[in-house]
């Protein structure tokens, strides 16, 4: 044993002992720190030098940055510990180019200083290039490391990240015993570029599934919307599997329940979540204060939201609450909300803004709305991206201000997109301006020619105004096209279970029930004198009289859903429901009145807000 190297280590401890970096929190006091190192005369040591590059990472700034290169260079001698530690610093705090962490490898091969297993994952994340990661995938080989496993499922992340899949599976083919890594490495680098089934099936094929594995699956199932998919596979692991259910899988199968609604699935997995102790963070807990505003408890979203300490209301709880607020038309209270979290001094981002907004434009209050959009710039400096100025021509437009809309879209810095344009045409059709909806809707049916609510919006604007041949030429020229109205649908959760309604189906296993059920309704609205609104309804192109005579009206998807609920459930139960499209107005109208007739509390979610129908009222005021 050398005693002397032995001495000189002891020594070292000796000095080093009182400086606690991970306690460092400014670069003032690192500069300290590093002073003092310097002063001791151990700024040679390359085990003191690491923690100090790994702040100035962490600071993310530029005056780290160039702190940290400076304390590299300092180094005579530096060890694949220190490149290490400086390319992995570098690449998360995102300020250094990844061409410039790829140019220290090199300098790092140039000092003949061999990469080592933790060198390869952090350099092949940093590669924006498949070429780049090829040549990184070389010399991962020629260093002896194309066995280890780490370095090989770093292989199969950068080749799905380039959508290079077929690469990836030679990789993954090439590993002897795949571990968990492997597998959902695979899963989810299919599931990212849309091939969902192919995923599913390397699912399928995996021997030993774990929580992360499982949750790859479910959350590729969400992010398509095949969210029936997602439960059927939620129930199977549930059933096969012992794994305790975690933060992620909770995050993931909530954003389920909010896609269908599923209410009573939704409490479950909160209540879980309580009882289990799992811990929430920034994304599980909006995931939960989302699901209860989108499935119409937008009480119980906020009792979640004021229970939380006010360290755990990040910036995206506060965005989501303010946007479920905006959702259920309560802008005076998201006004409010927003008030509160700048007291709080958290400060908002743009999508707060652009859910302030939303709320002001569901609520009718043009003037707040300005102020905002003006208060975002002043005191902010956020600028507006497209979905704010959609916002501006909506509030606008909703109030029948449409020349002041359109003049917003002409000032606006950029071109206005198809869905600024399409919301200015919806202005245009409700407020019966002929002659700008014209021009915009024929603008908009160039800019998204499949789009068939587009089509259907114009020649409802020629129809309002009784222009019937104009309207004829619009329907003929999406039969032209090719062009087909997506179907309405509508989902009600009942104990558990989600049932679906396609507008005007016959094909229901309880479609004879279910039609009864609906006449009975209706004939219980005539009475209190119900009479269909075929006002922008009957000029869309999938809604002509059906062969035997009924009003297709009478068959809209919510109430088939409403008829079937007002079946199953006991009297004065709420009925939820979730409709794809947005709800028409004979359908409001008739919600109104089967509230007050059946003495129950409707919620309908549609496309883009909340109707509570109770005792013949609507919750938006007919302001929608």
């Amino acid at each position: 044993m050398n005693m002397s190297s032995s001495s000189s280590s002891v020594q070292v401890q000796m000095h080093v002992e009182p400086f606690h970096f991970e306690k460092c929190q400014s670069m003032s006091q690192l500069r300290q720190y590093h002073s003092q190192i310097i002063r001791l005369g151990l700024s040679s040591h390359n085990h003191l030098i690491p923690p100090l590059i790994n702040f100035c990472a962490r600071a993310s700034t530029s005056d780290a940055l160039t702190y940290a290169l400076k304390l590299f260079d300092s180094i005579p001698q530096p060890d694949a510990f220190l490149y290490n530690t400086i390319i992995k610093g570098f690449l998360h705090s995102q300020l250094l180019p990844t061409n410039s962490i790829l140019l220290l490898y090199s300098h790092m091969l140039q000092n003949s200083v061999l990469p080592n297993n933790f060198t390869f994952p952090s350099l092949l994340i940093a590669c924006r290039k498949i070429q780049h990661g090829m040549q990184i995938h070389a010399h991962l080989f020629k260093f002896g490391f194309g066995a280890h496993s780490v370095c090989l499922n770093s292989l199969i992340h950068m080749y799905v990240t380039f959508q290079a899949l077929e690469e990836a599976r030679r990789v993954f083919h090439t590993i002897p015993h795949p571990d968990s890594v492997s597998w959902t490495s695979l899963i989810s680098g299919y599931s990212k570029w849309g091939l969902i089934d192919e995923a599913f099936t390397i699912f399928q094929l995996m021997p030993q599934k774990n929580s992360a594995s499982w949750n790859a699956m479910m959350a590729a199932y969400v992010q398509t919307n095949r969210f029936h998919e997602a439960f059927a596979l939620f129930d199977r692991m549930k059933a096969e599997n012992n794994n305790v259910l975690d933060k992620f899988v909770a995050t993931t199968m909530l954003s389920a329940c909010t896609g269908l609604g599923a209410l009573d699935q939704g409490k479950w997995i909160h209540e879980y979540i309580k009882r289990n102790g799992i811990e929430l963070d920034s994304k599980l807990t909006t995931a939960i204060v989302d699901m209860y505003c989108k499935c119409g408890c937008l009480e119980k979203a906020l009792q979640v939201f004021h229970s939380l300490p006010l360290p755990c209301r990040w910036i995206s709880s506060w965005n989501c609450m303010i946007g479920g607020l905006a959702m259920h038309g309560n802008g005076e209270a998201a006004i409010q909300l927003f008030k509160e979290m700048e007291r709080q001094r958290v400060a908002p981002d743009d999508i707060t803004f652009l859910n302030l907004l939303t709320a002001c434009a569901h609520s009718g209050l043009v003037e707040e709305g300005r102020n905002y959009f003006s208060y975002m710039i002043r005191v902010y400096g956020i600028e507006p991206r497209m979905e704010h100025f959609g916002c501006m021509v909506d509030l606008l437009g909703r109030a029948g201000m449409v020349p002041e809309a359109r003049k917003l879209i002409d000032e606006m810095p950029v071109s206005p997109d198809v869905t600024v344009l399409g919301t200015l045409l919806g202005a245009c059709k409700k407020h019966r301006n002929i002659e700008l909806g014209e021009e915009i809707g024929r603008r908009v049916i160039e800019l998204e020619p499949n789009n068939s609510g587009r089509y259907v919006l114009l020649a409802n604007l020629y129809a309002n105004a009784g222009k019937w041949e104009d309207a004829a030429k619009v329907r003929k020229l999406m039969d032209d096209r090719g062009v087909k109205k997506a179907p309405g649908f509508s989902m009600i959760e009942l104990q558990g279970t989600v049932h679906e309604f396609i507008a005007g189906e016959r094909n229901h296993p309880q479609a004879k029930e279910l039609h009864a059920k609906v006449y009975e309704m209706l004939e219980h609205l005539k009475s209190v004198g119900y009479v269909a609104d075929t006002n922008g309804v009957l000029h869309g192109h999938d809604f002509d009289e059906e062969e035997d005579g009924e009003n297709p009206l009478y068959y809209h998807s919510e109430k088939l859903a409403i008829a079937f609920g007002l079946s199953r459930t006991k009297p004065g139960e709420t009925l939820r429901i979730l409709k794809n499209l947005r709800i028409c107005e004979d359908c409001h109208h008739a919600c109104k009145l089967i509230s007050t007739v059946f003495d129950r509390e409707i919620i309908v979610r549609d496309r883009t807000r909340f109707h509570r129908f109770k005792m013949g009222q609507c919750s938006c005021q007919d302001y929608w």
